[in-house]
This record gives C-alpha cells, sequence and structure tokens, in this order.
C-alpha cells in the first residue's frame, strides 16, 4: 500500500540554469510506503471493580482501520453509518456476543478492517486463543467469501489446533485437506496440530501414520512434533510405545527437554506405572534437570496412588516456600484436596494423617489457594465435591456449595453431577432432588452421569419409584442409557418382584448396542435369585461365560443362592469347584452357601474337606458361618469333628461369643457327653462369659432323668464347684 507524500507533483529541470538548450522537465512523484507494524502489537488492558472483588486483564490488538484501508474502500464506507471502525478485539468481542447458532455475518459486514486482508490471520487468531469453535467456524466461512481473502498456511494451522483442542479430529482433518486444495502447503506446524488432534481422542495409531506421512512430504520433525507424538502414546495408557518414541527421538538428533520428559512422566502415570515414573524422576533429579510445577504434580499424584501421602505432601511444602522456583498452581491444589479425602477412607493411613478430618483439611486447602493468590475455579469444587461425598460429611457439602455461589463459580454439569452423587452417597435424597430441579431450572443440561447418579442413588436408597421416574426423564430428553443405568434399572425391577421387566430391559440393553458387563449379568442373576427360577439364573450364568465375561464373586454367590432356594445343592459343589479352578475369590457369603448346601445333602466328607478349605480364612469369615458349621457338625453326631473344629476356631484367634458355646453345650448334650459338657461350661467361665442359668438346668435335669445315682452325684458335685451355684 502507498500514499503520496506531496499533494502535488514536484518539477526538477533536466539541464541547468545556465545551458542555452532547451529546458525540459520531468515530474517525479515521491510514494511512501506506511509503517503498519504496530497496528498488530498486542496491547494489555486491565478491568478492576472493587465493588465485588474482581479484576481482569485481557490482550487487545488494534489491526488496521479505516486510515489503513485502500482509499477506494475508504470512500465507499465514509458516508455509511453503519459501518463502524472496530478494532480487532472489538470484533471479536461482538462476534462472541452472537449465540452460536446465529448468522455472524450481519457483524462483520459492518467492519471497515475486512477490507484488509491482513486482518484475517489476527481476528481467527483471537478467536482462537478464546477457544469459542463455532463460532470460528462461521467467521472462517464468512472470511472464504471475501473477495480480497487469500488462503494462508498459517489460518489453516490455528483452526485444526481449534478443533483439535475441542477433539474434532474429522473436522481437523478435513481442513488438511482442504488447504492442501486452496494450494496452501503443509508446513511442520500442520503436522504438529494434527498428531496433537489424534492424539486428544488416543487415536496414537493415526498419529503414527501422520508421522510417517511427513517424513515422505520431506518435513523434518521438531521436537514439539516427538512431543505431541509421545503425549498421544502415553495418554492412551501406551507407555511402551511412548518409550520407543522417545528413544527414535533421541537416536535422531533432537534432544529431549522439559517438556518431554513432563509427557513421559504423564505417559506412565496414564498407564498406572506409578513406581516406574517416581524412578524416572529420580533419574531426572539424577541429570540436574529441574523439574517445573506440571513434573512435581505428577509425582504428587503418583505418591498418593502408591499411599505415600507423608512424601507428597513434604513435596507439597516444599514448592510453597518462599525460595521455590515451581509454586504450586490450581492442579497442585486439587491434587492435596483429593489426597486428603482419599485419607478420610483409609483406617491404617500414617500417623501424620490420623487425627485429621480429610474434609476440614481440604476446605483448609481451598483457604491457603486464595491465600497464595490462586482463585480456586470449578475443577477444585467438583474435587471438594467428591471429597465431601467419600468422607460423609453432608454439612459441608452444603459450605462447599455456598462457598462456590460467594465466589461467582458457577457450577457446571460435571460440579453438579459430583455434589447430587455426594448427596446420595450420605443418604440425604430431598437434597439431591432438589439441586437436581435446581439444575434444570438453571438450565445447566444433565447428561448421563447425572441420571446414572439420580438412578443408582435412587435403588440404593430403596426408592424405586424415583428411579423409574428418572428413566422417563432420561428418554424424554432423548440421552442414550449407559451400562450402569441399565443395571440399576434392573435390580430395580427385581427389586420390586417384576422379573419380566427386568428381562425386557436386559434384552434392551443388549440390542441398543450396550453389550452387558458382569455388573449387568449379576443384576439379572439376583432378578432371578429372587423369582427363584434357578434355570434361568444358570441359563444366564451361561450366557455370561460365553461372551468371554470373567463373573465374579458376587455373581457366582447369587447363583449359588439360586440353587440352594431351587433344592439344587449339588449343583452348588460343582460351581464352587469352578470358582476354585477359575481362582475367583471364596469370600463369606460364598462359604455360607456351601455350607448350606453340604447341610441339606448331607455330605459329611464334603463338609470336613470345606472345613480344610476355609481354615486360613477362619480369621475373616464371621462367627455366624462358623457355629452354622458347629451345628452342623454337631447335629450329624460328629462330636469329635465338632470339637476339632472349635479347637481350630479358638487357635485362630477368631473371639468365640456366647452363641457359639450355646451350640457347643446343646449338641454335647444330645450326645449324652456330660463330662465335656461340663468343661465347656469351665472354658466359658474362664473366658469371661457367663453361663446362663438354663445352661446348668439342663445339665442338672439331664443328671437327673438319663444318668443314675451315681452319675447324677458326680454331675451336681462337679456343677458345684463352678461360680454359680444353683439355689
Amino acid at each position: 500500500m502507498t500514499t503520496l507524500s506531496h499533494p502535488l507533483p514536484i518539477k526538477f529541470p533536466i539541464n541547468s540554469p545556465t545551458s542555452t538548450h532547451s529546458t525540459t522537465f520531468k515530474s517525479l512523484i515521491l510514494c511512501k510506503k506506511r509503517n503498519n507494524d504496530t497496528a498488530f502489537e498486542e496491547h494489555k488492558s486491565g478491568f478492576v471493580d472493587y465493588d465485588k472483588g474482581q479484576h481482569e486483564v485481557s490482550t487487545r490488538v488494534s489491526g488496521l482501520r479505516k486510515a489503513h484501508i485502500p482509499k477506494r474502500y475508504r470512500l465507499r464506507v465514509e458516508g455509511d453509518r453503519f459501518q463502524k471502525d472496530w478494532t480487532i478485539s472489538d470484533v471479536v468481542d461482538r462476534v462472541l456476543e452472537v449465540n452460536h447458532w446465529e448468522n455472524v455475518d450481519p457483524v462483520l459486514n459492518r467492519w471497515v478492517g475486512r477490507f484488509a486482508r491482513k486482518n484475517f490471520p489476527f481476528l481467527i487468531k483471537e478467536l482462537t486463543q478464546r477457544g469459542a469453535i463455532e463460532h470460528g467456524i462461521k467467521v472462517f466461512e464468512w472470511m472464504k467469501k471475501q473477495k480480497n481473502y487469500c488462503a494462508r498456511t498459517d489460518i489453516y494451522n490455528m483452526m485444526i489446533r481449534l478443533h483439535a483442542r475441542h477433539k474434532r479430529t474429522d473436522q481437523a482433518r478435513g481442513l488438511f485437506f482442504e488447504m492442501q486444495k486452496w494450494r496452501c502447503k503443509p508446513d511442520v506446524d500442520t503436522y504438529n496440530a494434527l498428531i496433537h488432534a489424534h492424539g486428544q481422542v488416543g487415536q496414537w495409531r493415526w498419529a503414527m501414520n501422520i508421522m510417517e506421512d511427513m517424513l515422505s512430504a520431506a518435513i523434518p520433525p521438531s521436537r514439539s512434533t516427538y512431543n505431541n507424538l509421545i503425549n498421544a502414546c502415553g495418554s492412551s495408557g501406551n507407555w511402551r510405545e511412548a518409550l520407543k518414541v522417545c528413544k527414535k527421538m533421541t537416536e535422531n538428533g533432537v534432544g529431549p527437554d522439559l517438556v518431554t520428559h513432563n509427557i513421559v512422566l504423564s505417559a506412565y502415570k496414564s498407564g498406572a506405572q506409578y513406581s516406574k515414573a517416581l524412578s524416572y524422576f529420580e533419574l531426572m533429579k539424577g541429570t540436574h534437570i529441574r523439574p517445573d510445577t506440571t513434573t512435581l504434580n505428577i509425582v504428587i499424584n503418583c505418591l498418593v496412588k502408591l499411599g505415600q501421602y507423608g512424601k507428597a505432601m513434604d513435596i507439597f511444602n516444599s514448592m510453597r516456600d518462599e525460595r521455590a522456583d515451581s509454586r504450586p498452581d490450581i492442579v497442585t491444589f486439587t491434587s492435596i484436596i483429593h489426597l486428603y479425602s482419599v485419607c478420610g477412607q483409609i483406617e491404617n493411613c500414617k500417623a501424620v494423617f490420623s487425627a485429621m478430618l480429610a474434609e476440614a483439611e481440604a476446605v483448609e486447602v481451598l483457604r491457603q489457594m486464595e491465600q497464595e493468590g490462586i482463585k480456586p475455579n470449578i475443577v477444585s469444587i467438583c474435587t471438594l465435591l467428591a471429597a465431601c461425598g467419600r468422607c460423609r460429611q453432608k454439612v459441608n457439602i452444603d459450605a462447599v456449595l455456598s462457598a462456590a455461589e460467594l465466589r461467582c463459580i458457577k457450577l457446571n454439569t460435571v460440579a453438579y453431577n459430583s455434589a447430587i452423587g455426594s448427596y446420595m452417597n450420605v443418604g440425604e435424597f430431598e437434597k439431591a432432588i432438589a439441586l437436581y430441579k435446581s439444575m434444570r431450572k438453571r438450565k445447566v443440561l444433565a447428561d448421563s452421569v447425572t441420571y446414572t447418579v439420580l438412578i443408582s442413588g435412587s435403588y440404593k436408597l430403596s426408592r424405586y419409584s424415583e428411579a423409574l421416574g428418572f428413566l422417563d426423564d432420561m428418554v424424554g430428553l432423548k440421552i442414550p442409557l449407559t451400562k450402569e443405568v441399565y443395571s440399576s434399572l434392573i435390580c430395580v425391577y427385581s427389586k420390586q418382584g417384576q422379573v419380566a421387566e427386568a428381562e425386557s430391559m436386559f434384552n434392551m440393553m443388549k440390542v441398543s448396542g450396550c453389550c452387558p458387563d458382569v455388573v449387568a449379568y449379576t443384576a439379572m442373576l439376583h432378578a432371578y435369585n429372587s423369582a427363584e427360577n434357578w434355570a434361568k439364573a444358570s441359563a444366564i450364568f451361561l450366557e455370561m461365560e460365553e461372551n468371554g465375561i470373567q463373573p465374579d464373586s458376587i455373581a457366582c454367590c447369587a447363583l449359588l443362592r439360586a440353587f440352594n432356594k431351587g433344592g439344587q445343592p449339588s449343583k452348588v459343589l460343582v460351581l464352587a469347584k469352578y470358582m476354585r479352578e477359575k481362582a475367583i475369590p471364596l469370600n463369606d457369603a460364598v462359604f455360607f452357601e456351601m455350607v448350606s448346601a453340604c447341610s441339606i445333602l448331607q455330605d459329611w466328607k464334603t463338609t470336613i474337606d470345606l472345613i480344610k478349605l476355609m481354615e486360613p480364612w477362619f480369621p475373616l469369615v464371621s462367627i455366624g458361618l462358623l457355629n452354622q458349621l458347629l451345628n452342623l457338625l454337631g447335629k450329624s453326631g460328629k462330636i469329635e469333628s465338632m470339637m476339632k473344629l472349635f479347637y481350630k476356631i479358638i487357635a485362630s484367634g477368631v473371639p468365640v461369643s456366647f452363641n457359639t458355646y450355646s451350640i457347643l453345650l446343646k449338641n454335647l448334650l444330645a450326645a449324652e457327653n456330660w463330662r465335656k459338657y461340663i468343661e465347656v461350661l469351665q472354658w466359658m467361665e474362664d473366658s469371661g462369659i457367663q453361663p446362663s442359668k438354663g445352661m446348668f438346668v439342663d445339665i442338672v435335669s439331664f443328671s437327673q432323668k438319663r444318668c443314675g445315682v451315681e452319675y447324677a452325684d458326680k454331675i451336681k458335685e462337679k456343677v458345684g464347684k463352678l461360680k454359680l451355684f444353683l439355689p
């Protein structure tokens, strides 16, 4: 663009004034190019509201204005009062004020700066920086219709990065092919953005293929390329592939930087290789690489996963030191909130945490964040709400919601889901429903997680009709049902005795393409168990195995109970053998069903084998189950086996109750073993358990009715030596 330095041409004579030749003149027009470099400089703009205690700092870009556009366009807009000489930042503000489903062309067509094509890249840049994808797409489409538009690689790169941020991989690939139709050659930034787009959605194989295409196009990969590729592999849990790319990176002469090390640490964390991540961190320190806040956040997260809470707190405290280079950020404080919430559930946590109320400490961390000058965000609130739910602190859930409102933090869907789930965990059904209604009133969109929490929570609190009501809401909003919702609904129907509806829901689950998992199959097993239909329960168990779903202890226990109720105790023992072969853990409920089956079958050999199998679990199983075993042996007349089992129970350290002694005495008396009966009475007194008066009455009555005079006197003599004397 050129401008005239003078309004009129200046004429210079060719010959000197003293020359006798005719004098001729040549007009020279001096043009000076206007310097527009300052038009695109970024300027900081601040806003402070002292009344509300809010402040905001933004970057503003002016761009080419009315004075910079060609004169033909300037004359065209000068007399039009609808044409506005806005800056680029003003245009972006006005575009974002328009709803994303509305047309933005009327706003853009009033902007004078549209006649300067140099404004277009900066317009797209500011829109992409703000993350407004719907508005960005509309502005980009409007831009391509302008006569002065010229396709540029950097514009396409910014649009691909914007789609990558919103995980729209297909649209990003579409832009990649579109830019080549517009004769824009992809550069290293283009490929980096595309690799990052696939990495965001876990498509690490696609990212690898794009890397190959990049090499085929003779574009050398940069450090950012390798970092994006490592991140694509690591974020999907393929930490081994991430390490291979890292090795290839160093072999090609591209040295890793701190970002690379952080991505490798994150890959270990995503792959649940927490110990390896800590070992890698030690190697980093050995090579004198100074970690930043991101590095330490990952390390804290790994330490929490490994239960090393003391070390995690040491790193956190070192970050808060005034001389520390890496200051804690929002992620650090959120991790510490999670740490305290986890400690609230662990009984044998370290002594330093034993006296702490986890949720109260988490609230204290929230205050510390504000003291550090870090403004809590919605992620902090969500984590804090989850912590309250885990610790069953219903009062503090209200406090956290109030704190969010005071800090003008607008709750999103995730926050509402956390709060509703926390209320359900503490049994506050009414408050959870009130929060759900508030969510709908404020037009916050409920998702599948919301209804999953509501339906499963209603089922756990025995609110079956409400759970079915939420199903109607979910169907009305056309929200697809999740596996958890299907499983909860099957349980609801089975609890109400509606087996046909439970079967219908299970079949609907399979038709919808939502493959049933072990929870759904277990729910159906419980439904058939409630209906005492062992045949269908057995069939659904076989279907579960055919589909490659490994049953767990709960599913097997449901089928065992169905067999016992259906009078099929032999099948119980067959299934128990199958569980041992498949290494499915045996629990208290499974042992109970096995003992019941042995009792029905009167199979004493299997009962003895079962006792041998259960012996290592004696400290873990309930005393009620052990009492049942003792009673089973006693009723069968196996007094010696019963006493041996009792000795083993005592040796395992299981606390013996009054009922245990009562079972022993009852069966000893039935076997007319009065000597052992009196001995057991003495054991009771020695252990501090006072025998009942009825126990003495029973032995005295036995001596008078079933024994001779000689034995009756001996029994009375031995009973008289006990602390409780008969009147």
